[in-house]
């Protein structure tokens, strides 16, 4: 075949119009995935008493706090929701269909407060569980290609995926959704981390069976998805540099046809890095933007940041009180609004002020693109636009009213018609695998997820709804709105005035 296994994978797992209904299975209530991983031995460090912002100068307080914190913002429970079984349990970060597939492990190297070991984070209890106490900072740094960032940090995350959670709804299109929830998760820990004076430093590739081994993981079951060291703001000789945050993986070309239900495990197989290979094309990316369409309209959406409190109090608050809207009025946002999300989302060198982080870890995002379809936005023209982020402007590349169409396009779901402005993240797949192998699947999805949870954090703060759709008729999505048939749609986020009563 000369497609790779990557791009054979997305073609098999597209919505199509003329066959999604022999996609939508009845699904066992009594074999739904609980989510939550329970260990049944082990230390636990309750970290609740320490999400308080109170006054001490008890180094080990502090140190505790911060971490608590860190943990709290980025993944900790946010409320209950009734049902007719469990209450669902909602977090800082969204996860389609609540099922929340991504764990959280923290791997020590010791110093004085924290044993080293590996731990685990109980979100239903907001604590940390010691479920091996050992230095292992020494196995970890070999599992992940001795990256310059292990050299000098105490402290690292692993964030993991259990594959179940997710394809007991989704089946094999579940893949997509998990590495879209892992980017929310890393959008919240890159946040949470620098206003907790972390610098969190992402990896997103190491030798995924000797991660997996590290951390004591069933790899048929669960795999560890991300690394991010997290150095410490407040230890000078932990200042680092940016280090290298993606490794390609190769790019299968030969491969059988494979058969439903298997295609997820074969991409997880296919994406795997078991040595530090070099990049597969030398490519730099573009200093321009890519669509520069002539004769169009062009709108510039330039706009000072937006002020998230003393002390950053505004975000704090937003990460406990963010959820996905259920339902839009159908009524328009300002165009200053829309200007401050894309503004937050994709231009955080502006933050420094604020002490947040100015240059956060993406994967590559010169393979993302950014469109978005305007039904409902006071002062700017109904129609499709792309999203210039150098040149800061719109670019309408079609000029209609999409709402009926959006409402088809997102499988029928009314938040697609309603939504005042609906953004699309895109790629070109071939491209993507020409740079980073078949593992550009992965970070694909894990950037546009990124960028969809500040899209997230944003609009909740200001008082917009946003919710985000991983299902949609991909093709035609292109075909609709005039998108460039080589820009696979990747994830959608939509942004609306919430309906009330």
């Amino acid at each position: 075949m000369s497609e790779s296994i990557a791009q054979y994978y997305h073609e098999r797992t597209k919505y199509d119009p003329r066959t999604i209904a022999s996609k939508n299975k009845a699904l066992d209530p009594n074999k739904q995935p609980i989510p939550f991983k329970e260990y049944k031995i082990g230390q636990i460090f309750d970290l609740k008493p320490y999400l308080s912002a109170q006054k001490t100068t008890d180094s080990d307080f502090v140190y505790w706090r911060r971490l608590s914190r860190l943990l709290g913002y980025s993944y900790g429970l946010t409320a209950k929701v009734p049902t007719m079984g469990q209450p669902m349990c909602l977090r800082s970060a969204p996860s389609a269909g609540g099922l929340y597939p991504a764990e959280i492990y923290l791997i020590s190297r010791g110093n004085g407060i924290l044993p080293p070991g590996l731990y685990h984070y109980q979100a239903q209890s907001h604590s940390l569980l010691l479920f091996w106490e050992s230095d292992m900072w020494s196995q970890l740094q070999s599992a992940g290609f001795w990256h310059s960032s292990l050299e000098n940090t105490r402290i690292a995350l692993a964030t993991s995926a259990i594959f179940y959670r997710s394809q007991w709804r989704y089946e094999d299109r579940a893949y997509r959704r998990i590495f879209l929830d892992t980017g929310h998760l890393l959008g919240n820990i890159e946040l949470a981390a620098a206003m907790n004076d972390y610098h969190a430093h992402v990896m997103g590739g190491f030798n995924d069976r000797a991660m997996n081994e590290l951390l004591y993981l069933d790899s048929s079951q669960e795999s560890v998805m991300t690394v991010i060291a997290l150095a410490d703001l407040l230890d000078i000789q932990q200042n680092l540099p940016p280090g290298i945050t993606s490794l390609p993986s190769p790019s299968l070309t030969v491969y059988p046809e494979i058969p439903e239900g298997e295609l997820l495990s074969a991409l997880q197989k296919a994406t795997e890095i078991t040595e530090n290979l070099p990049p597969i094309a030398a490519t730099s990316p573009s200093e321009t933007d890519k669509y520069n369409f002539p004769f169009c309209l062009k709108v510039s959406v330039s706009s000072p940041p937006i002020y998230w409190g003393e002390k950053l109090s505004g975000l704090e608050t937003t990460f406990f009180k963010r959820r996905s809207c259920r339902a839009y009025s159908g009524d328009s946002l300002s165009l200053d609004q829309l200007k401050a999300l894309l503004h937050f989302t994709y231009h955080p060198e502006d933050y420094l002020d604020q002490e947040l982080d100015r240059s956060p870890d993406y994967f590559d995002l010169s393979l993302l693109e950014t469109f978005i379809a305007v039904s409902g936005v006071d002062g700017l023209e109904e129609g499709c636009y792309y999203y210039a982020p150098r040149a800061r402007e719109l670019r309408q590349i079609r000029f209609k009213n999409f709402r009926a169409e959006l409402h088809f396009l997102c499988l029928g779901q009314d938040l697609g018609r309603d939504a005042g402005a609906v953004v699309f993240h895109t790629a070109d797949l071939k491209k993507a695998v020409a740079r980073w192998g078949d593992r550009s699947y992965r970070y694909l999805h894990m950037d546009a997820g990124h960028l969809g949870q500040r899209l997230n954090l944003a609009a909740v703060y200001l008082n917009l709804g946003v919710s985000g759709i991983a299902g949609f008729f991909d093709d035609q999505v292109n075909e609709v709105l005039g998108i460039p048939a080589d820009e696979a749609v990747i994830y959608i986020t939509t942004l609306g005035r919430p309906r009330t009563g």
